[in-house]
């Protein structure tokens, strides 16, 4: 997906409705991956999304097809965002070679190079020097891309974190780093949302300009990018963003939506500003779209989505030999 400028009054309904239609697809689509996981369909660790649609959706909706996008293992909801199609993930997701990356990477391993989504990563903070390094790429070859890194907050406590953005400081590359704050650093959610605003409040230490946005308004997650987008752009300048947001299910599918690391009043309390549900009420509000609009959107997400579970359930398991295939990297002579 690449929904480009801020829509003016005239346009603002095709613009929110294709924001809602994104992160509606997102919400179903991992709705049916918790359904395929319990069914033993989905093996290994999976890491769902729901909640945070609006970080992902906001952002990306922001970019251009030549920009790039690097994200954790949280990465499904942002593949799709990207315009990786539900068909490919839910076969990565399965295991099957249809998938993106032939069913070798699974939930954690989203890759995409023709969407130029340059993966989901495993460990935690790892990603970010590679963030780095393709903004280096990008300036060093005079473009004007800019690359996205997803992260969590808990990315923050990596000496590579704090490395990466010393050096896009320095050499002045066109990354912006999304911190996506959903409260949940393992064990230390208060104490480490403190310390980002404090830390990147003082942007002398990355010569890095951060803001703060609120992650279930995906509007104003709109607004953020476009600003960073435009330093980025215009002058190889990064940006960090610290966006608050707020995860409605467990860490992984292993792990219990309450009751473990925090409590069910906790969770009601967030439910209230559910990203998708704020922007059904100010689109009914505005006039822009009906109950009956909602439920027919609802419909056509459904039959993609069970299609996509069909078409990864048809895909076959790839054969014993492709463990020793080699990874063919294209090359171009001169």
């Amino acid at each position: 997906m690449a929904i480009k400028k801020r829509a003016d009054s005239s346009a603002a309904k095709g613009l929110h409705t294709e924001l809602l239609h994104t992160m509606l697809l997102q919400r179903r689509f991992e709705e049916k991956v918790a359904e395929a996981y319990a069914l033993g369909k989905i093996g290994g660790f999976c890491h769902l999304y729901i909640g945070q649609e609006a970080v992902g959706t906001g952002v990306i909706s922001m970019l251009r097809d030549d920009d790039y996008v690097i994200t954790t293992y949280r990465d499904h909801g942002q593949a799709i965002a990207r315009g990786v199609t539900p068909r490919s993930v839910m076969a990565e997701l399965f295991g099957r070679v249809d998938g993106c990356s032939k069913g070798k990477g699974g939930s954690m391993h989203i890759f995409d190079r023709n969407v130029n989504f340059l993966g989901g990563h495993g460990i935690v903070g790892a990603h970010v020097p590679i963030a780095t390094g393709v903004a280096f790429a990008i300036k060093y070859r005079g473009g004007n891309q800019a690359i996205v890194c997803f992260m969590g907050e808990a990315a923050v406590n990596n000496g590579a974190f704090h490395e990466a953005l010393n050096m896009a400081g320095l050499w002045k590359l066109p990354v912006i780093y999304v911190i996506e704050n959903n409260k949940y650093g393992m064990g230390t959610a208060v104490e480490r949302a403190s310390s980002i605003k404090d830390m990147y409040k003082r942007g002398e230490t990355y010569s890095i300009t951060s803001a703060e946005v609120d992650g279930q308004d995906v509007l104003a997650v709109r607004d953020a990018m476009a600003t960073a987008l435009e330093r980025a752009r215009d002058d190889y300048q990064p940006t960090l963003l610290e966006i608050r947001t707020y995860r409605f299910m467990g860490h992984s599918m292993s792990d219990a939506v309450s009751g473990t690391y925090r409590t069910k009043a906790e969770l009601e309390e967030y439910l209230k500003r559910d990203p998708i549900n704020l922007l059904e009420a100010k689109m009914k509000a505005a006039g822009e779209i009906t109950d009956a609009q909602i439920a027919e959107m609802e419909k056509e997400i459904g039959l993609v989505v069970q299609d996509a579970w069909d078409f990864a359930d048809a895909s076959p398991e790839p054969p014993l030999e492709a463990l020793y295939e080699d990874v063919l990297v294209e090359t171009t002579s001169g």
